[in-house]
């Protein structure tokens, strides 16, 4: 564990090139105590096999060591994630929609061949594709045919509607496993199954191609990584809740303040936060916007609508209501139940504004608004724009963004070595071990310990 976690520190991944510092570097030699240097073969099992279950209480282990330092307080946590190559094969990619189009092929062949087959054998209408493999195994064996296969053989009816029925169940058994395998996925890799393609920043095609990756999560508190999570799927917004439950799992405490970007911004992540008594300092999605000029000229946008509370209506330009007509509820993948308001305008006939207000198919026009969703975002705009607010959305920038940089930029680890979600995450927490620990080094010779934050200099 010494040398896999110096080999990260000083930026070697590979295990045949951990072998050769073994070999070579008098840094390794001194670890390994006169030992002899393991084969590389050796590392990699010690790696995906041992440390694969181990490797999380390990790594919060020195996590919790860093607070009896004083370097952690488990105070604001800082979020964010980037995507990280898979170690998998570019083009072994297996697409949700390609499955299912093809299941839906084979589903519509299979009915319409089934049934006639069914009839030509005097079976029963309901028939499975099983039961007629079964039936013509059975009527070959009675019959004494001897199935032929190869060029210039001559296959016989009975063989010929055999083979393109075990040919129908086979493809119908591998759509199935695709579609288990990717499971809410719209894609994974045939190479390194766990891995979903993504829209890099390293475009190899520099054409928009995706590759096979994985969403790397990380928090951070005063410059150490205090938390990791690998996900499969592309968006933030759903790694948050998981992120910060496996999080509160590993230390045993909750962090008081939650720094992340928009990309993390939903009425579920927000209500998750207010029930668990956590301050969110994020970006709400539309913060940036709102503040142009367009946005708040824009008199028809439903945000810049006229309210009434104790009504529950709107006031379009045109001085007509737009009335309460119903609530519609949606699910998220979680189980979170999202609440909408609907509201129609009374009457939009003769509307002067008709063409400038809505182009919708409805004759009188009607919007949508979440009452919830709308509160929470005025109290994270309040957050993040205090006095507090603002130094910690500095510190945001500076401090997960910064480790990113170092991890992909300075250390070069833009790719993953090993295939598998459980391993991959291993090797992101050596990596993120080692971090640490030069983290620690370094705040050390700079006279830095104990800095949480960085502030604001005035100009």
């Amino acid at each position: 564990i010494e040398i896999l976690v110096f080999a990260n520190m000083n930026c070697i991944y590979s295990s045949r090139d951990i072998e050769q510092a073994c070999k070579t570097d008098i840094r390794f030699m001194w670890l390994l105590q006169g030992e002899p240097a393991p084969d590389h073969s050796t590392f990699a099992r010690f790696q995906n096999e041992k440390l694969v279950g181990v490797i999380e209480d390990l790594f919060y282990q020195l996590i919790l060591k860093l607070h009896e330092l004083g370097e952690i307080e488990f105070n604001n946590i800082f979020i964010d994630g980037t995507k990280i190559e898979a170690n998998a094969n570019r083009y072994t990619f297996v697409w949700a929609k390609t499955i299912e189009k093809n299941l839906q092929k084979l589903n519509a062949k299979i009915n319409l061949e089934l049934p006639e087959l069914s009839q030509k054998y005097g079976l029963s209408e309901t028939a499975s594709l099983a039961d007629v493999i079964e039936f013509l195994l059975k009527a070959r064996d009675l019959l004494g045919i001897q199935f032929v296969y190869g060029k210039g053989k001559h296959k016989t009816e009975l063989q010929r509607d055999y083979d393109r029925i075990y040919e129908y169940l086979e493809r119908m058994e591998r759509y199935r496993e695709s579609q288990a395998i990717r499971g809410t996925r719209k894609s994974y890799s045939k190479t390194d199954l766990d891995a979903t393609f993504m829209r890099m920043k390293e475009d190899h095609m520099k054409n928009g191609q995706l590759k096979p990756a994985y969403n790397v999560q990380i928090g951070v508190e005063c410059e150490y990584i205090v938390g990791i999570g690998l996900f499969s799927n592309p968006t933030d917004t759903t790694t948050l809740i998981p992120f910060l439950e496996r999080l509160r799992k590993n230390i045993g405490r909750k962090y008081r303040n939650i720094i992340a970007d928009a990309g993390y911004a939903s009425e579920e992540n927000y209500t998750y936060l207010e029930e668990n008594e956590q301050n969110a300092y994020i970006k709400p999605a539309d913060y940036e916007i709102r503040k142009t000029r367009k946005y708040k000229n824009n008199i028809y946008r439903v945000e810049n609508l006229s309210y009434n509370e104790i009504g529950d209506f709107f006031t379009c330009p045109n001085g007509k209501r737009l009335n309460h007509a119903y609530d519609g509820k949606r699910k998220t993948e979680n189980g979170y139940e999202a609440v909408k308001s609907y509201y129609i305008c009374e009457n939009c006939e003769g509307c002067p504004h008709r063409e400038k207000c809505y182009k919708g198919k409805y004759e009188n026009r009607k919007v949508s608004f979440s009452k919830t969703m709308a509160r929470q975002k005025a109290e994270a705009t309040e957050r993040i724009t205090a006095d507090e607010g603002n130094i910690l959305r500095e510190n945001r920038s500076i401090q997960v963004e910064g480790a990113f940089g170092v991890l992909k930029q300075n250390r070069d680890f833009r790719r993953f070595l090993t295939r598998g979600k459980a391993k991959t995450e291993t090797q992101f927490m050596l990596l993120a071990f080692a971090f640490n620990i030069n983290k620690l080094h370094n705040r050390t010779i700079a006279k830095r310990l104990g800095l949480e934050l960085f502030n604001q200099e005035a100009a």
